[in-house]
């Protein structure tokens, strides 16, 4: 799908500024990884935690460089683009250790430098090799990515696509009103801004509705109506899909013909310059999934869940260029796609909730595979907010995690306080992974309605304290692989 997102001025662009990024290379050697996931995912909590615990020499025993000793010391700098806003690490690490609350969500594309002086394991490298690269991390909403397949899709197939997902049963409901203010238009009257927003709105309510917790959809695309930003309220987002619309040129200055201008426009000005100006520019990528949260909402919501993920992966370059082609094209040669939250279940499903993630990305993966890419799969919580532990049931014991359940979050008509530590059995997945995508039956019902599986969210921890009295770095489960995968190889 990449291949044609851009033209041949679009490809221009990208090779001389890739060519202009590798020359600096030579002398500053840097690695720019992507970093994305659909909203609450855990973007912004995986990237503070992955440089707290460079910085501050976390506990990685699968990372090999930290394992061995060969890191000397990580450190912050400036970021290359000057453009482009910075994670603002500080102020999310703050609310992570000292207020115990997560960070805010990830709402525009962020970037952070992370420069890491190490020893080569072998003499050999340590004669040519620097000894230093620097980790420029880019921190994006995987809802953008969802933009990127309209490139290649007329008006006119958007509008269909979107009303053939609008009658699904997991969204029929949550559709009603906006179908039925577009049934009452008709697509070739006069041009009115009027109608335009009141559709634009309607068309952005169903959206968000779907985003919501009791549904957790994750295909959700334009992304910039769910995150507009700076560009609220602009003709660029005043636009809806119209129905039963004909295969015939609209008439000039007619509602359709608007429309059609105005989603051209966003195209053109939002969502291709997101892919040239950052997509391309990448050289890892990992995409993180809030399977749970899917797994919460059932079946419905799984399956859209899959059709979100393998659009994303089939957004990206991935591959391996040579000596000659690296020049002027970048590829994405490893590809990490993560379950996050895997503190919120026993370690005895780990293994299960991967699985589940693996079939999630399994066409995209394939293809990926296909073009030389590296792609792994991994269950992970970037920081563990909760422990391990056992109750007695009757004659039963069960496997428990232990934590602080955030304010409101429920269980069984059960509220938590957000101040008292409780075990929670969160049930087990299934060991048959095809049962929550089976969409079968599913009629009007929404949720899970299996009190085996239930999940909730926790707060973040407390950190432990030396003797010594020195503060720890933040607990995570498999952050060590995942480093070792995506950043390892630089630091052979």
């Amino acid at each position: 799908m990449a291949s044609s997102l851009t033209t041949f001025t679009d490809e221009a662009k990208i090779a001389l500024d890739t060519l202009s990024g590798r020359a600096t290379g030579l002398f500053s050697p840097s690695l720019r990884l992507g970093v994305t996931g659909l909203s609450r995912a855990g973007k912004t909590v995986f990237i503070s935690a992955f440089v707290h615990n460079l910085l501050h020499g976390g506990r990685l025993p699968l990372f090999a460089a930290q394992k061995s000793g060969r890191i000397a010391r990580a450190f912050l700098e400036e970021q290359p683009d000057d453009a482009v806003p910075r994670f603002q690490y500080e102020d999310h690490i703050a609310a992570l250790v000292n207020d115990r609350l997560w960070p805010d969500s990830t709402r525009a594309i962020s970037e952070l430098r992370l420069t890491i002086e190490y020893e080569s394991a072998s003499g050999w490298s340590r004669m040519f090799s620097s000894g230093r690269v620097s980790v420029d991390i880019v921190d994006y909403p995987g809802e953008w990515l969802l933009d990127l397949p309209l490139l290649g899709k007329s008006y006119g197939d958007f509008s269909r696509e979107a009303f053939e997902m609008a009658v699904l049963p997991v969204r029929v409901d949550l559709s009603q009103e906006w179908r039925a203010l577009s049934a009452a238009v008709d697509p070739k009257a006069d041009a009115d801004e009027m109608t335009a927003r009141r559709l634009a709105e309607s068309f952005a309510a169903y959206l968000k509705a779907c985003k919501l917790d009791e549904r957790a959809l994750s295909t959700l695309p334009p992304g910039r109506f769910l995150m507009p930003g700076d560009l609220e309220g602009s003709p660029a987002l005043t636009f809806a899909p119209l129905p039963d619309l004909s295969e015939r040129r609209a008439r000039s200055g007619s509602l359709q013909a608007m429309m059609e201008r105005r989603y051209e426009a966003y195209k053109t000005h939002v969502v291709k310059p997101f892919f040239r100006e950052h997509i391309t520019r990448l050289d890892r990528q990992i995409v993180l999934i809030d399977a749970l949260q899917a797994l919460n909402a059932g079946p419905g919501a799984m399956a859209d869940l899959e059709r979100a993920v393998t659009e994303i992966l089939a957004c990206f370059r991935p591959g391996r260029g040579n000596f000659l082609t690296d020049f002027f094209s970048r590829r994405i040669d490893r590809i990490l796609v993560a379950a996050t939250k895997a503190d919120h279940l026993h370690h005895e499903s780990h293994d299960r909730l991967q699985a589940i993630v693996r079939r999630l990305a399994d066409r995209a993966v394939a293809r990926a595979n296909f073009t030389g890419a590296d792609v792994d799969v991994v269950a992970l919580a970037a920081v563990r907010a909760t422990r391990e532990g056992t109750v007695k049931q009757g004659r039963e014991t069960l496997p428990v995690i232990i934590g602080i359940p955030l304010k409101g979050e429920r269980i069984n008509g059960e509220a938590f306080d957000g101040k008292t530590e409780t075990a929670i059995f969160p049930g087990d997945l299934p060991e048959k992974i095809d049962a929550v995508f089976d969409v079968s039956g599913l009629g009007h019902r929404q949720g899970n309605d299996d009190p085996a599986i239930r999940f909730v969210r926790f707060r973040p921890p407390k950190l432990e304290r030396t003797a010594e009295g020195v503060t720890l770095s933040l607990p995570h489960i498999r952050l060590d692989r995942a480093l070792q995968f995506l950043i390892g190889d630089h630091l052979a």
